[in-house]
């Protein structure tokens, strides 16, 4: 298969479809935002094909990107691995580090929810740094997709990476198989991720 049509059909699986202004976005924002603790998980979902098809092929989940919650209530951010999302002219696709509000206002009518690692405090604070650092370092998008790979990572590549750096998986050994003509594959998808006995949901 030619390997950007491979790329666009992983992109279209694993990453949110754009969507439209909700009427109550901003009300929702302050809610979310109200509860967040720093190094809880803010997962997506987009209202447009892309969400439709993660809806189609992952049955267990309900949403197709997720972030690392840092900061603190004077600023909130999100840490995570997107493409196709530059800040400035000549970005590449990488980890990076955003207001929440960004990150929520890109798909302003876009399914979210909030989940909550159930781990000590001391180990949770480290893993928000290493989410820090490697968003200053710029580590590459994975458009490969290789979960074995950790110098690009996908988003909840970047996920299972971050926690197993301090012993934790919060996939817990699951991977969504995906077969389809010219392409197949293990992937973790983010109900590998919510379905985790280590995350409690929040909002």
């Amino acid at each position: 298969m030619n390997r950007l049509l491979r790329y666009t059909m992983l992109t279209t699986l694993l990453v949110c479809g754009c969507s439209t202004q909700g009427p109550h976005q901003e009300q929702r924002l302050e809610e979310v935002e109200a509860t967040l603790q720093s190094g809880d998980l803010l997962f997506r979902r987009g209202t447009g094909l892309a969400g439709h098809v993660v809806a189609t092929l992952d049955k267990e989940g309900h949403f197709s990107h997720v972030g690392l919650v840092v900061g603190d209530t004077a600023d909130w951010r999100v840490v995570h691995a997107v493409p196709y999302e530059p800040e400035f002219e000549g970005d590449f696709d990488r980890v990076k580090c955003e207001p929440v509000a960004d990150f929520l206002g890109r798909y302003p009518s876009a399914e979210f929810g909030l989940y909550r690692p159930l781990i000590e405090p001391q180990a949770l604070e480290r893993i928000t740094r290493h989410a820090l650092r490697l968003s200053r370092e710029r580590v590459p998008f994975d458009h490969d997709y290789n979960a074995e790979d950790t110098t690009r990572l996908y988003c909840t590549e970047l996920i299972e990476y971050l926690f197993h750096l301090e012993g934790y998986s919060l996939s817990e050994g699951r991977r969504t198989e995906i077969n389809l003509t010219g392409f197949a594959g293990s992937y973790i998808f983010p109900s590998d991720v919510t379905q985790s006995s280590l995350l409690i949901p929040i909002y």
